[in-house]
């Protein structure tokens, strides 16, 4: 019953209504179109205000208190993209390019499933711990790195990676990494204090500019609907099955860092979710060769609806049946 009302709860979220509404634009060919220009700004605006929160609930938190959950996320983003890229080359068929670039996606974090499950804790006036933006940065590079490895020891000479450091420059610069880190780093120098001068602008605002972001991604998953019959059934249940177990795997490793309910549904969303910011550009660097149609579609057309309306509701539950006393 728990479950039946979290859903109810999450389907009703007016980010999800809006990504939803981006679908529906797209399926029935409206031209309805966000701008890139203000799909890029609203972007940097939730990146910076993710960063710059969490920097300000850093102030004051001890090593102590975060050094499991640290190692819980860099073991989770570690050893994801092991499993996945076994499971992309043995069962679903894939090459070592294209498994590896999936399995990039899959190990890596996406910031607005993130942010969606922030904004779900928020309704559910659920509890969570302030240095959760400290695992969404520190959890995206690490298997990306790791999935490129995975090629270059698998691949033929002509499918290698290419240059690394290019790769390695490329993810420490991006935008998402940059703002993050940027954020927290100004989030923390400046404290609480510091904050309030800002907090009217990145606290009310935030859920609704979330909304129109998730509109734009619905409009992208639409697009990429008719890109499904290229994956291929394998594919397509690889991307919908799975993030719950990546969720259940956060949610043990949460408990076992002793993180609250509201923390262990934050890190089983991350561990579930799959990364269309970071990973798309390095692997565009790295991985060349490899079909943007399958990252593309698996991530933005089936595993980001699935977390956004389904998987938060489903990986909450999960922590309340599994931490609560």
């Amino acid at each position: 019953m728990e479950t039946l009302h979290a859903l109810a709860a999450s389907l009703l979220n007016p980010m999800v209504l809006a990504f939803a509404l981006g679908v529906l634009a797209t399926l029935v060919r409206s031209d309805l179109k966000i701008p890139p220009e203000i799909y890029a700004a609203l972007s940097i605006y939730l990146l910076f205000a993710i960063g710059l929160k969490g920097g300000m609930k850093l102030d004051g938190v001890s090593w102590a208190e975060v050094w499991k959950p640290i190692t819980a996320a860099l073991l989770l983003s570690l050893a994801t993209p092991l499993w996945c890229f076994w499971i992309l080359r043995r069962i679903c068929g894939l090459d070592a390019v294209n498994a590896g670039a999936v399995s990039a996606h899959y190990g890596s974090v996406s910031a607005v499933t993130f942010a969606a499950a922030l904004a779900y804790l928020e309704k559910t006036e659920t509890y969570a711990e302030g240095y959760l933006p400290a695992l969404l940065a520190l959890m995206e590079v690490p298997a990306i790195l790791v999935a490129i490895f995975l090629v270059r020891r698998s691949a033929g000479a002509g499918e290698r990676p290419g240059n690394f450091g290019r790769v390695l420059h490329e993810l420490l610069t991006g935008k998402g990494i940059l703002l993050l880190l940027g954020g927290m780093a100004i989030g923390l120098l400046s404290g609480k204090s510091g904050y309030q001068q800002v907090a009217p602008f990145f606290e009310t605002p935030f859920n609704g500019v979330l909304a129109l972001f998730l509109l734009e991604i619905g409009l992208v998953a639409g697009r990429h609907l008719s890109d499904l019959k290229t994956v291929g059934i394998r594919l397509a249940i690889f991307a919908l099955v799975l993030p719950p177990l990546h969720g259940l795997l956060g949610v043990l490793l949460a408990k076992a860092a002793g993180m609250s309910i509201g923390g262990a549904t934050v890190l089983a969303t991350l561990a579930a979710s799959a990364s269309y910011i970071a990973a798309p550009a390095a692997v565009r660097v790295a991985l060349p060769q490899a079909s943007p149609a399958l990252y593309f579609t698996t991530v933005l057309a089936l595993t980001f609806p699935f977390n956004v309306v389904f998987g938060i509701p489903l990986y909450h539950t999960l922590a309340q049946r599994l931490l609560s006393p």
